[in-house]
């Protein structure tokens, strides 16, 4: 289907309660309907916005075009949870209607004042011509709807372009900071800075100042948080061209670790690294609570045609991840609560050659020497997902080759890690693996589209350990 401007900006205030349904009936009839990850009730899913813990919950939001499978107008659709992994549906929470977010309601992140949870997203407005202009708003949650408070930051400063967006905001020695993903009018990208004490006048502080001076064209949804006494700077950039086996996807999210200093605005700090080496994985937000900061990121990418799409929906969120820093490496960990989901154990094997039948949905865990092995999942008579590793060369490889329906071929089936592997963390749903390595060390996040034969686990290589339990 072509997708005119006005179909795409159509809002959901002019769709009747019958064409919602037969949308509904369509994306209820993919076979590829998640079972335990937070996915869209019809449409696109794409960045998790607000994410933030208020009145007992997490609560957490994401981008929504809720007519189909394409970016259009965008919402904030609201879902919460007591404990991470049980989510609760709270239906839409922001509809764009004002002029300034006339052409979108784009992300942003949650903030709680005076125990009220606040929101502060961009709103996208394009003028007769289709030029754009970006203003940060700030929200408050009000019996589940997002009431508007002001605006913000209601212009772009010189030196930077309409691409002005993404803010995340946090409170530290009284003041209020926010972050906002920037693109310089060179066309590079970085982020930038302002401060208020009251909500309502904020301060341009200026650019934040790192090493990576001309690193991709656009800087989207960055994150800064404190964790082991270091700061650390999430960011999701544009244009950064392969190396090795780093950078494969359209577009990439990673962090660097070091210290802002809030007065001068330079960030002093270590390398950039990928957050994540699989295939789908974008535009990360962390809350923190109780001492943990977590991260959901969206299990997606802009720009790629995915086997949901005729079923008119497309996207997830990956599952909560716990942070730490530990050695200079952020380790990623999947929430302890995610055992709640486990149902009966179906695996509990050992050997150089195992093979079993495998549920749709499941958690598993493969422990091993570090030697060669080849893990296949999903495995039928044509297809299968192929995890393998290589001692010699420490290179652990995920080959969606022949995993099912392909997509997205043009930017390769297999990825790459250079790791030495003694364990596997895998969690498998309908259509998406999550492979957590070595306790948190790395993390591939992927989607997969196989058919609905009976499908089978296969190990093959040094004397290993697979437990395996069933998710219903």
């Amino acid at each position: 289907m072509n997708w005119t401007k006005a179909e795409r900006y159509r809002s959901l205030r002019d769709v009747s309660a019958l064409e919602m349904e037969v949308l509904r009936t369509k994306t209820a009839a993919s076979p590829w309907r998640f079972g335990y990850h937070i996915q869209p009730p019809t449409g696109l899913l794409n960045d998790p916005n607000g994410f933030a813990y208020y009145d007992g919950e997490y609560h957490l939001f994401y981008q929504w075009f809720p007519l189909g499978p394409v970016h259009g107008l965008k919402h904030w659709y609201h879902v919460s949870s007591p404990d991470l992994v049980h989510w609760i549906d709270r239906g839409v929470a922001l509809v764009p209607e004002t002029k300034e977010d006339s052409h979108g309601a784009y992300s942003g992140s949650g903030f709680i004042v005076d125990d009220t949870l606040h929101v502060m997203y961009t709103g996208n407005h394009r003028t007769d011509d289709w030029t754009r202009h970006a203003s940060q708003i700030i929200g408050i949650l009000r019996d589940g709807v997002i009431e508007r408070r002001n605006v913000a930051i209601p212009s772009i400063p010189a030196g930077y372009t309409e691409h002005f967006r993404d803010p995340k905001v946090w409170e530290e020695d009284g003041s209020y900071y926010a972050i906002v993903g920037a693109q310089r009018t060179d066309e590079t990208g970085c982020v930038v800075l302002y401060r208020s004490t009251d909500l309502n006048e904020w301060t341009f502080l200026g650019e934040v100042k790192t090493e990576l001076e001309r690193f991709g064209y656009m800087w989207e949804c960055p994150d800064v948080f404190e964790l082991n006494g270091k700061h650390v700077f999430i960011f999701s950039p544009q244009g950064i061209e392969p190396e090795g086996h780093r950078y494969h996807n359209i577009y990439q999210s990673g962090y660097v670790t070091g210290t802002l200093d809030l007065e001068t605005l330079v960030f002093t700090h270590e390398s950039f690294e990928e957050l994540d080496f699989g295939f789908d994985f974008y535009a990360p937000q962390t809350t923190e609570h109780d001492g943990r900061r977590i991260l959901v990121g969206w299990m997606g990418l802009p720009e790629i045609e995915y086997p949901t799409d005729r079923y008119g929906w497309a996207h997830a969120l990956t599952l909560p991840r716990e942070l730490s820093l530990e050695d200079g490496v952020l380790k990623q960990r999947p929430v302890s609560e995610m055992k709640q989901l486990r149902t009966n154990q179906f695996a509990d094997e050992s050997g150089t050659h195992i093979e079993m039948i495998s549920p749709e949905r499941y958690e598993l865990k493969l422990s091993t020497s570090g030697e060669d092995f080849e893990l296949e999942l999903l495995k039928t008579e044509e297809e299968s997902l192929v995890i393998r590793y290589e001692k010699d060369t420490r290179e652990l490889t995920i080959d969606r080759t022949n995993a099912g329906e392909p997509f997205a071929t043009e930017f390769g089936t297999t990825r790459t890690k250079v790791i030495e592997v003694t364990s596997l963390h895998l969690f498998v749903d309908s259509s998406s693996v999550e492979c957590f390595v070595n306790d948190g060390d790395a993390v591939a996040t992927l989607r997969v589209f196989p058919s609905d034969d009976e499908k089978r686990i296969r190990y093959v290589g040094a004397d290993a350990t697979l437990v395996g339990w069933k998710y219903e």
